[in-house]
């Protein structure tokens, strides 16, 4: 990317190379490069980084047979061309039958493992929609129904895990029970608050009861936020933005205009709470187009809102970048009407904020950088 000359393109060229320090292939083979296996071994990566990550393992290590479960739209078949792989696509945010085809077809990789046998899993963002295996008594509808309920609720993901392994027979840790007599290394990249290996795709190996499995995160929200620092001077904020995305939105605006000149991080898991309808966007874009509601006129702060695997909410966008400039670029359309509506993604549409980066191989929460000039 060329030497940025502007605000915006500062803050882009910021958000980019915190993407490429947490990338899946980058950090699994850096981590395969320092502990290296002596024999060949079996790989299950499931997750949106899970083809990135995939292509790391192959990179630097002798795989004799795995199998790649990720979100549709996310499998680069070309970074995996020639390998010994079954590939899968399942749905995502809501689980349909495409995910508990994935989980059959997960227990059946296991199940037919040769005795013994040593298992490389990666797991990142998406795990917990992508997988399935329902517990007795749960149908689909029940689980779609379920998840659909979470989404709208604006509860934190802690919570919405917690009901999630409720209702399934592999997370929470039960997918350990079919891996008995293996020894198994999880790498993850860390997408929720704390690095809760409980909460990483719902826990699917975090059992107590085993001690054949290892598990350690290559990649965190604090890892990207070092990156950042790297390349700029950048105050770093280890303190977690959380809550409802508006009223974060705002309170970030306030304090960037009261802030001395530079640029500020945060790692970020917000919540919306969703009406019957709602419209276009994800939380990144509503908590931006709030604080652009507190930064009208203005020309000395900037904001970039944007999830670091690629997706704010359903649809291609990444996130949005705002300014002071965004609410008169919105052609006519009323800010706050949209926030209401959940439809900050109109908005910015039509402002020309939005951001797209397509499938970013990683996945480690949402990342907020704002500039004062």
């Amino acid at each position: 990317m060329h030497t940025p000359i502007t605000p915006r393109e500062h803050l882009l060229y910021i958000y980019n190379n915190t993407l490429n320090a947490v990338n899946g292939r980058k950090t699994v083979a850096a981590y395969l490069r320092q502990y290296p296996y002596t024999t060949p071994f079996a790989l299950i990566a499931i997750g949106k980084a899970a083809t990135q990550m995939t292509a790391g393992a192959f990179d630097v290590s002798h795989i004799s047979h795995a199998l790649l479960i990720t979100k549709y739209g996310h499998l680069d078949k070309s970074l995996v061309q020639g390998y010994p792989i079954t590939c899968l696509e399942a749905a995502h945010p809501v689980p349909d039958a495409s995910s508990l085809a994935a989980g059959q077809a997960l227990l059946y990789f296991i199940k037919n493992l040769p005795p013994n046998y040593p298992v490389l899993f990666l797991i990142s963002g998406g795990a917990s929609a992508l997988v399935e295996v329902l517990a007795p008594g749960i149908s689909l509808a029940d689980l779609q129904q379920v998840n659909r309920w979470l989404l709208a609720s604006g509860l934190d993901i802690h919570a919405i895990n917690q009901i999630r392994k409720s209702l399934s027979a592999i997370k929470g840790g039960r997918l350990a029970s079919y891996l008995q007599g293996h020894r198994v290394l999880n790498l993850l990249i860390s997408d929720v608050p704390g690095d809760n290996l409980q909460a990483i795709g719902s826990g699917l190996l975090t059992s107590d009861e085993f001690t054949n499995i290892k598990q350690h995160i290559i990649a965190r929200p604090a890892t990207a936020r070092q990156a950042a620092c790297e390349v700029a001077k950048v105050y770093n904020h280890d303190t977690l933005i959380v809550g409802d995305a508006a009223q974060a939105g705002r309170t970030l605006a306030q304090q960037l205009c009261a802030a001395k000149s530079g640029i500020y991080i945060w790692s970020s898991e917000t919540t919306v709470h969703l009406p019957e309808k709602p419209g276009q966007g994800g939380r990144c874009q509503h908590l931006a187009l709030a604080a652009a509601c507190e930064w009208a006129g203005r020309d000395d702060v900037f904001l970039l809102a944007a999830g670091t695997d690629g997706n704010d909410g359903p649809g291609e966008v990444a996130g949005a970048l705002i300014d002071g400039g965004t609410l008169a670029r919105g052609k006519g359309l009323e800010a706050q009407r949209c926030l209401e509506r959940a439809d900050a993604g109109r908005f910015l549409a039509a402002s020309g904020d939005l951001i797209y980066t397509g499938p970013t191989g990683t996945n480690v929460m949402d990342v907020l950088i704002g500039l004062k000039a």
